[in-house]
């Protein structure tokens, strides 16, 4: 059997081609193609039912984008090792292509469709995201599931003040833009992205370039439709429909409904009045409907909702709350709400409400982000819940879905743009709840997270707020109307769901979805304005309310102080086995994280008690200090020897204090001079420059005895460089004992036997 697939290749712009192909791979689907840049190879699927299920009322489209650990010669590491539950970044990459898909059916197609994209060949440096909605559409568009355009997907970053269509990986890490934008080769489909403080026009003209890339890939995949001999979509079952009974609702409901739109009544009043029209509606038509119109009745009378609701903002410029079109809610803040959180705010926006808090953690809390490719660690974590009780509703509780991953997403890239960098020690999760949702709630994650973050004294430089907009626009007259800080009902309702995040300078994130063809770039520099100005609207409040970032933690927040060292040393602060860490972090009770960084090791000490902080940091300080002749320290007596003192002058250094440097008067041992465990303060006089060991002494600290004469000094038998002279015979035994361990180096521990290493006893050079 011969496969014979057909494919169309075209060039990115730099040289890099971009190769679809179909007729080789998965050929029971409706439609199936590959696409290919460098090695990165995705298969994409698409299937859909021929009829719609019955009572079916609304489009079911599935789309699931899943990487394949085999694809990057991977295994996965769960215990099942294999692939199971889409992972956040994979249900992220799922939404950048249901979004961009969703409106291309038409209003009437009640089918189920189930798109599957699969990463199944991984290039460390192609990022499959920005080419998998062009999988998508490819495979749509060789398939007779009736679509009604072509669309594709690219991201644009900007690269050493360059814009680059669909940058390699590397090029992306030094990106300050990184934009992924949908269209048909007309019309504006989707944006997402962040940004650090870009401003409207550069956003403009990213999205510019962008659509001349897509018009493209348009061009490519209609090469490879006509080459496949794709001419027709199928027919489909079109919904019951009753002109008749639409124009009855119409005549009936229509003012009322408008009255109740123009009242600026709160929402659950509002709907409660629809509703009560709606009940109203039933009554009027009667029970003898048949079942069929029965149906109907919901349907028309929310569509009429909807039509007298966009009529009414744009010919009267009256919301639904009686706000202006460029009016942001009341706005009420307040920041250390809750007493046992590192930080917490509650930001409150008409009837949206966002309770978050802050929580610091060591690195040994960073999350781990897997896909096929990559593993890296992340230090900045934001978690975005939305509860049921937000809306008035009871539903079950099954975990985020993908909305929820969605918002955090968006809110988390935001903030990042402020975070401070790899030299801050703490990892930082933020979790916004969502107490109450009238629209825009990931917005009001933003602005709590901001104010939550200062409150915890994270370094944010600057705060960071996000506004929603929304578009109405009417095709009959082209005329239109941008809302600022939209509501839930108008969310629905419009043609257009815009929000932006950023500080007093910039932007640093945008997600945007249109609903209908024909946007155009006066729009979106309309919509740009009016969001600039409400940013800062809310900008001003937020300053109000918390003007900088506490300049240190909260006091019951984990404390942390980051230590240099040179690399050499970080050896020596971890210990053979962990050992000596291991103790530093059991005697003190703090958590310590060491990291090799170039030529330098960098030591993060936390705790959450001040004393038991500064305790670890001066341990570890010892550890890597370099002893400096003529200072003096603070020592501990380890054990006693006829001949002298071991002592402990810095962590981890010991040296002998002679007999004869304990004191100006002659001992003939130490027995009540020195006890073990006796705190004693010596001055490190030198080092034998034979063996290195520390030359320290006590009495040089202490006034000397009036009437003491300083004796000549001898000289030594043995050529020895011993300061002061004076080491006596003491007969065999003491050359033995030079013998064995004269030469022995020491450096501030015992030798290779575990013991301290023998010395001669020595004897004052005074008469007393």
């Amino acid at each position: 059997m011969m496969l014979t697939p057909t494919s169309v290749k075209f060039d990115i712009g730099d040289g890099r081609e971009v190769t679809i192909e179909t007729g080789k791979m998965a050929r029971q689907a409706d439609g199936a193609v590959t696409v290919r840049l460098g090695n990165c190879i995705l298969l994409a699927t698409v299937v859909a039912n021929k009829e719609p299920k019955e009572g079916q009322s609304f489009f079911p489209l599935i789309v699931d984008y899943q990487e394949k650990f085999a694809s990057a010669g991977r295994i996965p590491g769960s215990f099942f090792k294999r692939e199971g539950k889409l992972s956040d970044s994979e249900v992220l990459i799922s939404r950048l292509i249901d979004r961009a898909l969703r409106p291309l059916f038409p209003d009437d197609y009640l089918c189920d469709v189930q798109v599957l994209v699969s990463l199944i060949s991984s290039d460390p440096e192609v990022m499959p995201d920005a080419l998998a909605c062009l999988a998508a559409s490819a495979a749509l568009a060789v398939s007779d599931v009736p679509i009604q355009e072509i669309i594709s997907e690219v991201r644009v970053a900007r690269v050493d003040g360059k814009m680059v269509i669909n940058p390699n990986r590397s090029q992306l890490a030094t990106a300050d833009m990184d934009f992924i934008v949908a269209a048909t080769e007309k019309n504006i489909m989707m944006v997402e992205g962040e940004s650090k403080e870009c401003s409207e026009e550069d956003l403009i003209q990213a999205i510019e370039l962008a659509h001349n890339a897509i018009r493209i890939q348009v061009k490519a995949q209609e090469e490879l439709r006509d080459k496949k001999g794709i001419t027709a979509k199928r027919e489909f079952t079109k919904p019951y429909d009753n002109p008749e009974l639409k124009a009855k609702i119409a005549e009936f409901a229509t003012e009322k409904i408008f009255n109740i739109a123009a009242a600026a009544s709160a929402k659950h009043e509002r709907s409660d009045a629809f509703k009560k029209v709606e009940e109203e509606l039933v009554t009027f038509l009667g029970e003898e409907l048949p079942e069929e119109d029965q149906a109907l009745i919901g349907k028309y009378f929310h569509a009429l909702e909807k039509e007298v609701v966009r009529n009414m903002i744009l010919d009267k410029s009256i919301r639904l709350d009686g706000r202006s079109l460029d009016q942001v809610r009341p706005l009420e803040m307040e920041v250390d709400i809750l007493p046992s959180p590192h930080g917490s705010a509650l930001f409150t926006r008409g009837e949206t409400q966002s309770l978050t808090t802050v929580t610091l953690g060591t690195p040994d809390d960073e999350l781990l982000v897997e896909t096929a490719a990559t593993s890296n660690y992340s230090k900045f974590i934001l978690h975005y819940n939305f509860p049921p009780f937000s809306t008035g509703e009871v539903k079950m509780m099954r975990g985020p879905g993908r909305r929820e991953v969605g918002h955090g997403n968006l809110a988390m890239r935001s903030l990042k743009q402020m975070m401070p960098g790899n030299d801050y020690a703490y990892t930082v999760r933020v979790v916004s709840d969502i107490l109450e949702s009238n629209g825009s709630s990931s917005m009001a994650t933003v602005c709590a997270g901001s104010l939550a973050l200062m409150d915890a004294g994270v370094p944010l430089p600057k705060h960071v707020s996000g506004v929603a907009m929304g578009l109405i626009s009417r095709a009959s007259d082209g005329k239109w109307a941008v809302l600022t800080d939209i509501l839930g009902d108008e969310d629905h309702l419009g043609d257009m769901d815009f929000k932006v995040t950023g500080t007093r300078d910039g932007i640093c994130g945008i997600q945007m979805d249109i609903k209908v063809d024909g946007l155009s770039m006066d729009v979106m520099r309309q919509a740009l304005a009016q969001a600039n100005r409400g940013r800062m609207h809310i900008l001003d409040a937020m300053y109000e309310t918390m003007p900088a970032a506490r300049p240190e933690p909260k006091p019951h927040a984990p404390r942390m102080e980051k230590l240099i060292i040179d690399r050499e040393f970080i050896g020596a602060v971890i210990g053979p086995g962990g050992k000596v860490i291991q103790e530093i972090q059991r005697e003190t009770g703090t958590t310590i994280n060491i990291e090799e960084v170039g030529q330098t090791g960098e030591v993060s000490i936390f705790s959450s008690q001040k004393e038991s902080l500064d305790k670890a940091l001066e341990w570890v300080k010892g550890i890597v200090a370099v002893p400096e002749v003529g200072e003096v320290y603070e020592s501990t007596v380890k054990s006693i020897m006829p001949y002298g003192a071991f002592v402990e002058f810095l962590p981890g250094k010991q040296g002998l204090l002679h007999i004869s440097e304990v004191s100006w008067k002659r001992l003939e041992n130490l027995d009540g001079v020195l006890t073990e465990g006796e705190k004693v303060k010596v001055k490190l006089t030198g080092t034998d420059p034979k063996t290195g060991k520390f030359k320290l002494s006590r009495k040089v600290l202490m006034p000397k005895p009036e009437g003491y004469v300083e004796r000549p000094e001898r000289e030594q038998r043995d050529g020895g460089d011993r300061r002061g002279g004076g080491f006596r015979d003491r007969g065999r035994g003491g050359d033995r004992d030079r013998d064995r361990g004269g030469d022995r180096g020491f450096r501030g521990g015992r030798d290779d036997r575990g013991t301290p290493p023998p010395m001669e006893a020595q004897e004052p050079m005074f008469d007393e």
